[in-house]
């Protein structure tokens, strides 16, 4: 259902709740921006010094801040600061525990991180591996060949993906490894090499990785657990296969031993079952499996799944009939723990909205500690079931209204709604939209309230997409933008947008209000 609306502006909407607090009087003073502070942002911890902060930073007529209150000029300043964003600023630095065992922390991974294009032809390049590693992402993948003249190469094997040397991956690594994060990268080595040239990736990741390389275990008073992120700082970790002893279900390792010497806490072995890793695996090996595969197991056994990731890493990896490198929608796999939930980085979507969205948390290191519900060994997690909570969380949220929206080259105006998705366990993904505002992209106003009912908030991220109908069944995206429920500020709050390709839109925002107990 369309409908036309009044054109109406963020800052007439900004000077209604400015107006309700001032008493009529010409400016807001300084008690009543506390009172609006704890009213309507729930900013419950802000007090008199918060307030006097506040007045200094945005008020800037003089005879305003010499008496303490603030013009609606300031207030305006203020609502449109990043104070007021959606995501909570505290969490734009790391905020959490990084002394628990890796193996408690999704973990952002790229996977066949050297692609520009698809699984065939695409070309194989080093800015791959440099823009992965500033977006934050800690765990990236080479796969290796043996190439001409004892030099082992990196390409998509048996297509015709262009080809590039391991040594210069290795060396874009060393360079751009620490640049966003100090925590641990990981090198998921892909290893088809002969034990002649995996001897030679030896000598180049210890030559050019140096002090970074980590060649031991470190000294920890604990045992039995995984070191942490801070234990592993400024350290580079090799993921491969293994030399030693060998059980009967597991197929003869084929690696030269300097190779074998540097894999330290990421042994790679063979998925067998549930049962079987419980019994037989170590915590410093981990597995890998496709999306099919990983998928079957999460809808039949989701929670022995979520178990074997509280003691174990796990990686899950696109499908085969990915060519033309589309993604699966991660959040499947979030919601049984697996801390590697490798995608293609190269493109756009859903998919990899929602791992910017979960990877800009923490101070965007790279690695987000998972929910206590996937950490705690008491009691069985399935993330297909519908009860988790005799208590859920009630989510209000309220899209009032654009600003300073994409306009399109033509100068044509569009017709736009905003979609709020949830993604989260089955039961609470859902999405609600906006009506359709016909022919307004300079100030478009929704005005729309919408409820969602969550049990397990902790694992859900609120998706924002700014759409223009095209016709009755399709929309464009205009902008998005992506937070985990638990970074999202209450009160009345302005959305980022980001482009498609991931990039700021500054300053086209989303006007929203947030509520929840």
């Amino acid at each position: 259902m369309e409908r036309n609306t009044p054109p109406s502006s963020r800052r007439a909407e900004i000077q209604r709740i400015y107006q309700s607090y001032t008493s009529r009087q010409a400016t807001l003073p300084a008690c009543a921006l506390l009172r609006f502070l704890h009213t309507e942002q729930m900013e419950f911890a802000a007090n008199q010094e918060t307030v006097e902060g506040l007045i200094d930073r945005c008020e800037i007529e003089e005879a305003a801040r010499e008496n303490r209150t603030m013009t609606f000029e300031g207030f305006l300043r203020y609502m449109e600061s990043k104070d007021c964003c959606v995501f909570d600023q505290s969490h734009t630095t790391v905020y959490q525990d990084m002394d628990r065992p890796l193996n408690n922390y999704f973990i952002s991974s790229s996977h066949n991180t050297y692609l520009t294009g698809n699984q065939l032809v695409g070309k194989s390049h080093l800015d791959p591996y440099v823009s992965a590693l500033r977006k934050g992402c800690r765990c990236v993948e080479i796969d290796c060949w043996d190439g001409p003249d004892m030099e082992p190469i990196v390409y998509h094997g048996h297509t015709l993906t262009t080809k590039i040397l391991f040594k210069d991956v290795i060396t874009t690594v060393e360079q751009h490894a620490f640049e966003v994060s100090p925590y641990p990268v990981i090198l998921s080595l892909e290893n088809h090499c002969s034990t002649e040239q995996q001897a030679v990736m030896a000598q180049y990741l210890i030559s050019i990785l140096g002090e970074k390389l980590l060649k031991y275990p470190l000294d920890l008073p604990t045992s039995g657990e995984l070191p942490s992120p801070n234990d592993l700082k400024y350290k580079i970790l090799i993921k491969n296969k293994k030399l030693g002893p060998q059980s009967e279900t597991e197929d003869k390792v084929v690696v030269a031993e300097a190779l074998s010497d540097l894999v330290v806490y990421t042994r790679s072995v063979k998925f067998i079952s549930f049962s079987h890793s419980r019994d037989n695996q170590n915590v410093y090996e981990n597995t890998s499996m496709g999306e099919k595969k990983a998928r079957k197991l999460a809808k039949a056994t989701g929670p022995e799944f979520a178990q074997h990731n509280q003691r174990f890493i796990s990686r899950i990896y696109p499908a085969g009939f990915r060519t033309f490198s589309s993604n699966y929608n991660p959040q499947e796999f979030w919601n049984v723990g697996s801390q590697l939930v490798a995608l293609n980085f190269q493109s756009l979507g859903l998919s990899m909205d929602l791992n910017n969205g979960r990877f800009q948390d923490n101070g965007g290191c790279g690695y987000v500690l998972k929910p206590a519900v996937l950490r705690s060994s008491q009691g069985r997690f399935d993330p297909y079931c519908c009860q988790h909570s005799l208590r859920p969380t009630h989510l209000l949220l309220k899209v009032m209204s654009g600003s300073n929206l994409p306009v399109q080259r033509s100068g044509k105006t569009l017709s736009l709604f905003v979609r709020v998705e949830i993604q989260g366990i089955v039961s609470d993904s859902c999405s609600r939209s906006t009506d359709t505002v016909k022919n307004n992209s300079l100030t478009p106003h929704w005005d729309a309230s919408m409820n969602f009912t969550l049990s397990v908030p902790e694992l859900c991220l609120i998706r924002f997409s700014v759409l223009h109908q095209t016709s009755l069944l399709s929309s464009d995206v205009v902008g998005q933008y992506t937070l985990p429920f638990t970074s999202m500020k209450r009160g009345h709050r302005w959305v980022p947008l980001l482009s498609k390709e991931g990039y700021s839109l500054d300053p086209a925002s989303l006007f929203v209000n947030v509520w929840y107990p």
